[in-house]
C-alpha cells in the first residue's frame, strides 16, 4: 500500500505514467507462476533477471504485427477500409498503434514505415505534411523509446522524407533502423549517416545476416531486437554472467559445469512464463490482433538474454592491466569467445513447445543492460573507459555477432567533425558489415538525442528530470540511471581517421 500511495502522490509523474505505474503494482501483488527452487535461488541473487516482467504475464513481452496485411485489408475490428491515400494510411496506422501491446503498454514495433507509406507518397509536399504529423503523433503518444520503424533495404521516397522530417524534428521517438544490404544505393546510406548524427538514428541493420536466419520475414524492434513479423516473443530473460562467473572455482569449472547449469534454471523459469501465457492468460484466445491475422502463436519466440561478458571474462583473467583484459588482450578475448560459444550450445538444445519457428527454440539475444545496474557492461560489449581503437573494437565485437539473432550491437560516438566526411562512416560499416557485425549505432557529441544501450532520450529532458520537472517519455528515467550508473556519457569519441 505503501508504494501504491507514493506513486499517486509522486509529482515528477505523468497521469499515464502513473496509471501503468499502478497497473504494474496491481499484476506483482498475485504469484500465479510454478517457478522451481533452483530458478528463484538464481533470481533472488540476481543471476537470473526477468526485466520486470511481472508476476502474471498477459500478454508476450514483445509483439510485432503484420501491418502490411492491416493496411491490405483494413480492419472489421476497427471498422477500416484499406486505405486509399496518405492521410488514410497514416490515420489507420495510429489507430492500430494505440490497441498493441507489449511489455511497455506501447508498441515496440510500427512497421517498415518506408514501405508501407511509400505506394500512397502521389505528391511529395503533401506526403512531407501528412509524415511529418504522423511521426509527431507518434512522438507525442507514445512515449516510450523503445517504441522502434524500420526503413530499406531500398531506396523510396518515403523514406527520404522521413529522414529529412528526423534532420529537421529530431525526436528520440520512434527509433529507427535501416536494413542495409548490398541493393542500398550509397546515397540512401549517407542520407541515414547524416541524420544519425543529428538524431541518434537510424541504426544499421545488416539485412543478409537477419534475412537468413529469419526466412526474409524479420523486423526490429524494441532496442535492436531481431523478431519474425506477425508474431514476436513471449518473453526476454537475462543471465548475469558476472554475478554466475563468482559461482565457478575456475574457467574450466564456469565453462563445464556452472554454465550449463545455469541454462537450465533460466530456460526452465523462461518455459513457465510461455506456458502461462500461451495456455492460461487467454491472450490469443481473446486478442483482435490473431482473429485479423496480424499475428499468430506459431510466430513467437523467447529470447535468453545474456550480460557482463567483459566483467565475467576479467573476473577469471585478474587483471588491471588493461591490455590483458576483455576487448584487449588475446587469452580475454578467446575465453569471452568460448563463454558464449558454450551458452549458445547449451540454449540451443533446449526445445520449447510454443517457440517452433526458429531453429533454435530460445534465441540468444545480448541484453543491453538496465538502468539499475552498476559496472555490469551490456550484452558482449567491451566496458566504456576500455574501448580500444575504432578497427580494434569492430574486429573483436564482430566475432560475437553470430550467436545472437535477436540482437545485439555496438554503439560508436563520434566527434562533430565527422559530420564533414560521412564517405568515411559508410566505408567503416560496410567493412563491419562484411566481416558479419550484425547491428551498428552511431551518434555524434553534439547531439541533443543520444543512444542511451539500445534505445534513445534526450539529454534536455534528462536535465528535466533531475530537476524534479515532468517529461513526457516515461523512459528518461531509464535514461538518466544509466547516465549515473553506466558512464553512457563517457563513451570514447572516435574522430575521422
Amino acid at each position: 500500500m505503501n508504494k501504491v500511495l507514493s506513486i499517486i502522490k509522486d509529482k515528477s509523474l505523468t497521469y499515464e505514467q502513473k496509471l501503468m505505474s499502478l497497473a504494474r503494482e496491481a499484476e506483482n501483488s498475485i504469484n500465479v507462476l510454478n517457478i522451481s527452487e533452483e530458478s528463484e535461488i538464481y533470481r533472488k541473487e540476481g543471476i537470473i533477471c526477468d526485466l520486470n516482467e511481472g508476476n502474471a504475464p498477459y500478454r508476450p513481452r514483445y509483439i510485432a504485427p503484420d501491418y502490411e496485411n492491416f493496411l491490405k485489408n483494413g480492419s472489421d475490428f476497427f471498422g477500416l477500409t484499406p486505405p486509399k491515400n496518405i492521410w488514410e494510411a497514416t490515420n489507420n496506422l495510429l489507430i492500430l498503434y494505440k490497441h498493441v501491446p507489449s511489455i511497455t503498454s506501447f508498441p515496440v514495433y510500427i512497421g517498415n514505415l518506408d514501405t508501407l507509406l511509400e505506394p500512397f507518397v502521389i505528391d511529395e509536399e503533401e506526403a512531407y505534411l501528412a509524415i511529418k504529423l504522423f511521426l509527431t503523433h507518434i512522438d507525442r503518444t507514445i512515449t516510450d523509446s523503445f517504441c522502434h520503424a524500420n526503413i530499406g533495404p531500398m531506396d523510396t521516397k518515403a523514406g527520404r522524407i522521413i529522414l529529412k522530417i528526423q534532420r529537421e524534428y529530431p525526436t528520440s521517438i520512434p527509433n529507427i533502423s535501416l536494413k542495409y544490404s548490398k541493393e542500398t544505393p550509397d546515397s540512401y546510406a549517407l542520407d541515414v549517416i547524416n541524420t544519425a548524427l543529428i538524431t541518434a538514428k537510424p541504426s544499421f541493420a545488416n539485412d543478409r545476416m537477419f534475412s537468413r536466419e529469419f526466412n526474409n520475414n524479420y523486423c526490429i524492434a524494441s532496442c535492436y531486437n531481431g523478431l519474425p513479423i506477425g508474431g514476436g516473443s513471449y518473453t526476454l530473460v537475462r543471465l548475469n554472467l558476472a554475478a554466475l562467473s563468482e559461482k565457478a572455482s575456475d574457467e574450466e569449472n564456469f565453462i563445464n559445469h556452472v554454465i550449463p547449469d545455469a541454462v537450465k534454471r533460466m530456460t526452465s523459469y523462461m518455459d513457465e512464463r510461455i506456458r502461462f501465457i500461451a495456455e492460461e492468460s487467454n491472450f490469443f484466445e481473446s486478442s483482435f490482433l490473431v482473429r485479423e491475422g496480424l499475428i499468430s502463436k506459431d510466430n513467437f519466440t523467447a529470447m535468453f538474454g545474456i550480460f557482463g561478458l567483459a566483467e565475467s571474462v576479467n573476473h577469471f583473467i585478474d587483471s588491471t592491466d588493461k591490455k590483458d583484459r576483455f576487448g584487449h588482450g588475446e587469452k580475454a578475448n578467446n575465453l569471452g569467445f568460448k563463454i558464449i560459444e558454450k551458452v549458445y550450445s547449451e540454449v540451443s538444445k533446449h526445445k520449447n513447445p510454443y517457440c517452433e519457428i526458429t531453429k533454435e527454440n530460445f534465441l540468444l539475444h545480448a541484453q543491453v543492460g538496465i538502468e539499475t545496474d552498476k559496472g555490469i557492461s551490456p550484452g558482449c560489449r567491451i566496458p566504456i573507459g576500455e574501448e580500444p581503437e575504432i578497427h580494434e573494437h569492430l574486429l573483436q565485437s564482430c566475432k560475437f555477432h553470430k550467436f545472437f539473432p535477436s540482437g545485439i550491437g555496438d554503439i560508436f560516438n563520434f566527434d562533430k567533425t565527422v559530420k564533414r566526411n560521412p564517405e568515411f562512416l559508410l566505408d567503416i560499416i560496410k567493412g563491419a558489415f562484411k566481416e558479419e557485425m550484425r547491428y551498428l549505432s552511431i551518434y555524434c557529441t553534439d547531439c541533443d538525442v543520444i543512444r542511451i544501450t539500445g534505445y534513445l532520450v534526450k539529454k534536455s529532458d534528462m536535465e528535466k528530470l533531475e530537476k524534479g520537472q515532468q517529461v513526457l517519455s516515461d523512459t528518461v528515467v531509464l535514461g538518466l540511471g544509466a547516465v549515473k550508473n553506466s558512464k553512457v556519457l563517457e563513451r570514447k569519441v572516435r574522430t575521422n581517421g
